[in-house]
């Protein structure tokens, strides 16, 4: 890879950004136009030096285990408490399904992935009381409802992240919103489309199966109840939507001693405002004065939660494996002049306005097109290397030009946000601890204001672990090296399962049974298949929500969109083949092996994903050393190569062609 053999840069120094424009741009032009040789060689050392830091810091937190190093809480019985719901309600007890009912739309999942579909299919035509929407949580929110901690916000504007805003007519408050405030919106979609009343909550699906005979699913599921033995209850479906969401199991670190420390402990996403303080909608943590707090991470979530912590506790020591990418935030209320003159001003306006962001960050932008965003995560055009975007290669020839492309456009960008560092915080070492040394696309890339600063309050310490991690919890205390850091309350803020292991069966946490009695997850096994990343053959009136085999963007909640649109686009031309009927829906083996054909071809689009740190995006770091007949598995279970825009133009000309290519449809 180009900048093995490199310098590597000083660690305390950065190189500037216009010097690393300059020769970068040079780089970039010589490769174009034939520029001589000794040009380019010389305009290329600042970025190679650079991406031979990247490859050093990737190195120390490489680890042979992989996704082995945390816990898993989804399954684990040992740390089970972490994953109790302290939300729960009186409305979470509610039974509305009866042992042995037929449902017609039957949806797993009550985020805004189930919300979207339920409303799509109200839109179609269909009733409401023919939807039922289950979910494990206490309500509906899915990641929204479970995460409440100070500090949370959408990382994506509002005005594209919430979906259905033209129907509700809803005007965020902020451009960023914040977390009680989409939980809000979420239960008013739920009102609004009258699918509050007959959702069932702490309800686990245990198993679909395909019932041959009555051409329905067959699911067995447990609704846990707060005062008497958990209710067993098995029902039919003629059509099953899975939407379980991409970050929706916690997981802790599988540090040494991690029962042994007798403080309080929590997840992130199950904040405790018993111990802290405060409440969702007032983060005002007034129980930490007294209070030596710890968190451990330092990703998205910390970058948050951080700030109200440090407001408030005696202490805060954050714990840090490795830093993350924090750029200018810039959240402010929402001004209702602008919105019905600059945001909402004609009918469409979200579908547009999203399709504007993602093709920011597809570098997919037309001459002269208007960054109707305008953030810093807007301005990220090297995202693409994670989403996808226009000519992709196509051939091993053409990646050594193209990653190099992307490491020239993403280098001033990265050297801003580290010189951003050195100009908020006051203390050198702390400063060069949290500088991150990798390429934009590696790990989400957070933005806040107030997450820097809160290094140069007295009452906050960085313990930066040189991508180790913590090495071991005690009964007081967290260690890190020689080093013991007493601690009255610890907080894991260690992030999710990643989204991309296992079939869509295991991320639900169910069995998946089809036809002949296959298994989902066998099947994954052998080798992804979809048809758009929708259905999959044997598995008949199932409906897959993507990502994988489908098109991704910033905002998953775009993508969502463009797929359940989709969904309900098959089954209304399916139905109207045969009106008054029940159908049966499949994908053939021959247009779903097709169709994955199509994705890997467009896979070369991710070539700069190899050599990212560790992180849930590449298997923290195992996917490099997998053999390459494995690779070419996993490149089954990629996304559409060629950026979200073009593959929800891809479907909506098989849509319009109305000819339901490569499905069986049968009527029963």
């Amino acid at each position: 890879m180009v900048g093995q053999a490199a310098t590597a840069v000083p660690p305390t120094q950065s190189v500037p950004i216009e010097r690393q424009k300059t020769t970068v741009d040079s780089a970039i032009l010589g490769q174009m136009n034939g520029a001589p040789p000794e040009l380019s060689s010389a305009a290329a050392q600042a970025a190679l030096k650079i991406q031979q830091k990247y490859d050093e810091e990737r190195q120390k937190r490489t680890r042979p285990d992989g996704n082995a190093q945390y816990v898993d809480l989804a399954v684990s019985e040992q740390f089970k408490h972490y994953r109790e719901d302290p939300w729960l309600d009186e409305r979470s007890e509610a039974i509305t399904i009866r042992d042995g009912e037929h449902i017609k739309f039957f949806i797993l999942g009550a985020g805004f992935g189930g919300l979207v579909y339920a409303v799509k299919l109200v839109k179609s035509g269909i009733s409401a009381s023919e939807i039922r929407i289950v979910d494990s949580a206490g309500g509906f929110g899915g990641t929204w409802y479970y995460n409440r901690y100070p500090g949370l916000m959408c990382d994506i504007e509002s005005y594209c992240y919430l979906p259905l805003l033209e129907e509700m007519d809803y005007i965020p408050k902020h451009k960023y919103s914040y977390g009680y405030e989409i939980r809000e919106y979420i239960n008013a979609i739920a009102e609004k489309y009258e699918l509050s009343k007959t959702a069932m909550f702490r309800t686990k699906i245990n198993r679909l199966t395909w019932d041959e005979s009555g051409n329905q699913w067959a699911i067995n599921m447990t609704k846990e109840c707060a005062s008497n033995t958990p209710l067993d209850l098995n029902i039919t479906a003629q059509f099953v939507v899975s939407t379980p969401g991409l970050l929706l199991h916690p997981k802790l670190p599988a540090t040494s001693g991690l029962d042994d420390f007798n403080g309080t402990a929590f997840h992130t996403s199950r904040w405790d405002y018993s111990v802290t303080g405060g409440s969702p909608e007032n983060p005002v943590l007034d129980r930490l004065s007294d209070k030596r707090v710890g968190i451990i991470g330092t990703g998205a979530t910390a970058i948050q939660a951080v700030p109200h912590l440090a407001k408030s506790a005696k202490s805060l020591t954050v714990f840090q494996r490795t830093p993350s990418s924090v750029d200018e935030r810039g959240q402010h209320q929402t001004e209702k002049a602008a919105w019905s003159s600059q945001i909402a001003s004609r009918p469409g306006w979200w579908k547009e306005r999203n399709l504007n962001l993602a093709a920011h960050l597809s570098d997919a932008v037309k001459p002269d097109e208007t960054n109707l965003v305008n953030d810093q995560w807007s301005k990220c055009r090297t995202y693409r290397a994670l989403v996808g975007g226009p000519s992709p290669p196509f051939s091993i020839e053409g990646i050594s030009s193209f990653v190099a492309s992307l490491y020239a456009a993403d280098i001033p960008r990265a050297e801003r946000i580290r010189q951003r560092v050195d100009e908020t915080v006051s203390n050198k070492d702390t400063a060069h601890a949290l500088k991150h040394w990798y390429s934009s696309w590696c790990k989400r890339p957070t933005f806040h204001d107030d997450y820097l600063p809160v290094f140069n309050l007295p009452n906050v310490r960085l313990v930066d672990t040189d991508g180790k991690g913590v090495d071991a919890l005690t009964a007081t205390s967290a260690v890190v090296g020689p080093n013991e850091y007493p601690l009255d309350i610890l907080i894991f803020s260690t992030g999710f399962r990643a989204p991309g292991i296992g079939s869509p069966a295991f991320a639900a946490g169910m069995t998946i049974t089809g036809r002949a009695g296959q298994d989902m997850d066998a099947k994954w096994r052998d080798k992804v298949a979809t048809l758009h990343g929708t259905m999959t053959h044997g598995f008949p009136n199932l409906f897959l929500p993507g990502p994988f085999q489908a098109g991704a963007t910033g905002n998953q909640n775009f993508t969502l969109d463009i797929m359940s649109n989709h969904a309900v686009q098959i089954i209304t031309q399916a139905q109207a083949r045969f009106p008054g009927q029940k159908v049966v829906i499949e994908p053939t083996v021959e247009a779903e092996e097709s169709w994955s054909a199509e994705i890997v071809k467009r896979s070369l689009a991710f070539a700069a994903m190899a050599g990212c740190t560790p992180g849930y995006l590449n298997g923290e770091g195992v996917m490099d050393s997998l053999p390459v007949e494995v690779k070419m598995k996993a490149a089954r279970m990629g996304i559409w190569g060629e950026g979200i825009a073009d593959f929800m133009n891809t479907l909506e000309a098989w849509e319009r062609k109305a000819e339901l290519d490569g499905l069986e449809v049968t009527p029963v």
